[in-house]
């Protein structure tokens, strides 16, 4: 009867370890599944595609940006191309201006000379008749003056060198005349005929003798 207790608690015993070594599919199949290893083949095709959409994200920015700077080269181009025609215009404009004032400026003077000119006709023929020589001086004087102030009315003055230093920048030396005063050397003497400037240019250089 005892051997039998004994046995039993034996048999007992190893049919636990029995069960405990006893693997459960689930259990088995789950185990599997954490242990299995990733493979590189299964990785690489997701990395290639997310490769291939950063590229041609990519490439569509680049794209993008080569379409907006050609719209900006073409819009500067098109703004220069105004910009160059405008400024043609407006040297052919400005040329025109300049000639047409030159032009009109030569008519003026010479419409100002033609009151005197019909003075001057007057005068010659009252001479054909009047045998009074002092009026007749004095009407030429009027002449005379009237035309030194429509000259100045334009800018044109005389050059007056009397007593004057020789200058190179407005006389003409025509001749030198020795002279024994010391002082003199260098001094215009006599003007053979008159210089005039025209707004502080020389006009007409005047022709002197100049004392040596």
């Amino acid at each position: 009867m005892g051997k039998n207790k004994f046995y039993q608690k034996y048999k007992g015993a190893q049919d636990a370890r029995d069960d405990e070594n006893v693997i459960d599919p689930e259990n088995q199949n789950a185990a599997d599944a954490g242990n299995q290893e990733v493979s590189i083949d299964d990785v690489a095709p997701e990395a290639e595609n997310a490769g291939e959409a950063e590229a041609e994200a990519e490439n569509n920015s680049l794209e993008n940006r080569v379409s907006e700077l050609e719209e900006q080269v073409a819009k500067e181009k098109k703004e220069y191309l105004f910009l160059m025609a405008e400024f043609d215009n407006f040297r052919k404009r400005t040329l025109k201006e300049k000639s047409e004032i030159i032009k009109n400026a030569g008519e003026n003077v010479l419409k100002g000379l033609l009151p005197i000119m019909d003075d001057f006709e007057r005068c010659l023929k009252a001479a054909e008749t009047s045998e009074d020589t002092e009026a007749m001086k004095e009407g030429v004087n009027l002449i005379y003056n009237k035309l030194k102030k429509y000259l100045a009315a334009n800018g044109v003055k005389e050059i007056d060198p009397a007593d004057d230093t020789f200058d190179t920048e407005k006389h003409e030396a025509i001749s030198v005349v020795p002279v024994p005063d010391e002082s003199k050397k260098g001094k215009i003497i006599d003007t053979v005929e008159k210089g005039y400037m025209i707004n502080d240019k020389v006009l007409r250089h005047a022709k002197v003798v100049v004392a040596q």
